[in-house]
């Protein structure tokens, strides 16, 4: 029978290479440093954010783009495409502290909603923070959902926006 004092060694041993493959073993390049993850949709009453008339659109395309702080220089780009569900999640490689980094829209699914929203609220992007020096534990970035307009709202709009409280003449923009 083993002493107890082997046992411990033993057992500590066995911790101790835990530790140190933890800190210095194998790296999985299959495993992305962050994942960011969103959703598109098509704004059926032009009102840029969701209704029950809202939908997510499978195929659409957005890029990720990180820029240096401080100037408009590029650093990286990467482009998702959304699945069944309208949802995109891009794999994204590395610390991005000294970047900013935003979802952009690139490209419709549907041929009748392709208007990338310019007059609400600005820029139709979503910006994610992408390092580990921001108080986030998890390694997934949600973004803000992002979506295209028709030309024109959908008949039942205005019922909607009813249910919501929501003027017709204040929200909806004019078509261009």
């Amino acid at each position: 029978m083993k002493s107890p004092k082997a046992v411990i060694i033993l057992a500590s041993a066995l911790c101790f290479l835990s530790f140190v493959d933890l800190a210095y073993g194998d790296d999985d390049y299959d495993d992305p440093k962050f994942v960011v993850e969103g959703k598109v949709y098509c704004d059926n009453c032009r009102v840029q954010f969701l209704t029950r008339l809202t939908k997510f659109m499978e195929g659409a395309t957005v890029r990720l783009e990180c820029k240096k702080r401080g100037s408009n220089d590029v650093v990286s780009k990467i482009e998702g495409k959304t699945d069944s569900s309208g949802t995109y999640k891009i794999p994204i490689e590395g610390e991005h502290d000294e970047e900013l980094c935003d979802i952009i829209l690139v490209s419709s699914s549907m041929s009748n909603c392709t208007e990338i929203p310019k007059e609400l609220h600005g820029d139709n992007n979503a910006r994610v923070s992408l390092t580990d020096h921001n108080g986030i534990v998890s390694k997934t970035r949600k973004a803000n959902p992002l979506g295209f307009m028709t030309k024109k709202p959908l008949p039942e709009c205005s019922t909607v926006l009813e249910e919501l409280g929501i003027s017709k003449n204040e929200t909806i923009p004019k078509n261009r």
